[in-house]
């Protein structure tokens, strides 16, 4: 199945938005563009490395945590390949149009770069051994997600399924549930079998999720607080 676009209309252009994804686009050319050396020292230097925290914590030397603070910010604008930069951007060209609408450019830029903060703080904290740099803006994408399915849970996803039924509409809530069950039965496997090995960073999107659900309200303008009857949500394509 291959999410095309949502049925919730927005009101206004989501420049922020386009902003983030021009933003990711311009860091993955400069990733690009360098060595296999610079590379390794990029993702070391501005992605999250969560035995670094530990080790840092462990030993009492808190002036490092600022510099490992600011990871959690630069990580979400790294990409460990075209896949994995096309994947996001185009979740976030589906999801994060509607909750910059609803929260306003800034807001959702304070909300998205707080919920990537998040999901980095519970990838380490269930891979706290690890020495492996975690890249990606798919923690702060699932902040994204999960804000979407309390505010548009009427919202329908837009699917092509090819070779099978051209379009296929699946009510939002329903989605977005059965993603997280995904994620969550997958992380739980994750920490069974191989905690420090490379791979998707399951935990991240958990924390980042759920994040979005329990925060989202503090980034929702007060005319836009009763939205359950706001906006129409179902559309013709």
């Amino acid at each position: 199945m291959i999410p095309l676009t949502d049925t919730a209309p927005v009101k206004s252009f989501s420049w922020m938005n386009w902003a983030i994804i021009g933003l990711n686009i311009c860091v993955y050319l400069l990733q690009a563009s360098l060595t296999e050396s610079q590379l390794v020292e990029l993702m070391q230097f501005f992605g999250v490395v969560p035995i670094q925290f530990s080790e840092t914590l462990g030993t009492g030397s808190y002036e490092q945590l600022p510099i490992l603070g600011l990871s959690l910010l630069s990580s979400q604008f790294l990409h460990g390949g075209l896949g994995h930069l096309i994947g996001n951007m185009w979740t976030l060209y589906i999801f994060g149009d509607n909750i910059e609408d609803r929260m306003g450019s800034w807001r959702y830029l304070l909300f998205y770069l707080i919920c990537g903060a998040l999901a980095g703080v519970i990838h380490i904290f269930f891979n706290i051994d690890s020495a492996i740099p975690t890249i990606g803006a798919s923690g702060a994408i699932s902040g994204v997600m999960g804000a979407y399915m309390v505010l548009y849970p009427r919202s329908k996803i837009v699917f092509l399924i090819p070779w099978i039924i051209p379009i296929v509409y699946v009510p939002s809530f329903i989605y977005l549930s059965f993603w997280f069950f995904g994620q969550f039965i997958s992380g739980s496997r994750q920490i069974l079998t191989e905690p420090t090995e490379g791979g998707i960073a399951f935990w991240a999107h958990i924390g980042g999720f759920i994040a979005g659900i329990l925060i989202h309200w503090l980034f929702v303008g007060k005319k836009s607080r009763g939205y359950l009857h706001e906006y129409p949500y179902y559309r013709k394509l």
